[in-house]
C-alpha cells in the first residue's frame, strides 16, 4: 500500500483494529486525490501509481524547495533517451532497494558495494521507474509531479543550502566543483 496510505495526522484509538486505522489512511488518499488532481493523472498520460512512484522519488529527494524542478528532470530522463539512457539514477530509490524504507537510518554515503547491488529499485543500473513508490508522497509532491517545470535539464544536486539543476554532464560536473 506504500503510495496510497496519505501522510498526515491521524487520531487513532487503542486497540482500534489495524484494518479499520489502514482504510482511513486509505480513504484520507482518496479525498485528498480530488476530482481535479485525477483529471490531471489521467491527462499527464501517465497512471496514477506511475505518478505515485514519481511523487515518492520526489518526497525523498528533496526538502520541498525543488520539487517541480527534479519532476522536470525525472520526466525529461523517461522521455528522451539523450545521454541518460531512461535511467534516473536516484540515489532514494537505491536506499530504498537496500532495505531502508526510511532513508533516514541509512549511514551514507552509498559505496560503491551499494551501487553494484542489483535491486529494482536500482535506478543506476535499471531504466525508467522502479517497480512501486518507495514512499508515501505528500501533497505537494504530488501537485509537483503533476506541473512540473518546464526545463530541458536532465541533472540535478542537492546540497543542504543550494539546488544545482543542469541539463549536461559537462554542466552536472561543473556544479560540484
Amino acid at each position: 500500500l506504500e503510495g496510497y496510505l496519505f501522510p498526515d495526522t491521524y487520531e487513532f484509538f487503542v486497540n482500534e483494529d489495524p484494518s479499520h486505522a489502514i482504510c482511513r489512511l486509505l480513504d484520507n488518499f482518496s479525498q485528498r486525490m480530488d476530482d481535479e488532481l485525477m483529471t490531471q493523472v489521467e491527462e499527464s498520460g501517465y497512471s496514477l501509481e506511475e505518478i505515485l512512484i514519481i511523487a515518492s522519488l520526489i518526497e525523498k529527494e528533496t526538502d520541498g524547495k525543488d520539487r517541480t524542478n527534479i519532476a522536470s528532470v525525472i520526466y525529461n530522463r523517461l522521455n528522451n533517451v539523450g545521454e541518460t539512457y531512461h535511467k534516473l539514477e536516484i540515489d532514494a530509490a537505491v536506499i530504498y532497494g537496500l532495505g531502508y524504507a526510511n532513508g533516514e537510518n541509512y549511514a551514507g554515503p552509498l559505496t560503491q558495494a551499494d551501487l553494484d547491488k542489483d535491486t529494482p529499485y536500482n535506478l543506476r543500473m535499471h531504466e525508467g521507474l522502479p517497480p512501486t513508490p518507495i514512499c508515501s508522497p505528500s501533497l505537494e509532491a504530488l501537485k509537483a509531479t503533476l506541473e512540473p517545470t518546464d526545463s530541458d535539464d536532465l541533472y540535478f544536486y542537492i546540497t543542504q543550502d543550494e539546488e544545482y539543476f543542469s541539463q549536461t554532464y559537462e554542466e552536472h560536473q561543473q556544479s560540484w566543483n
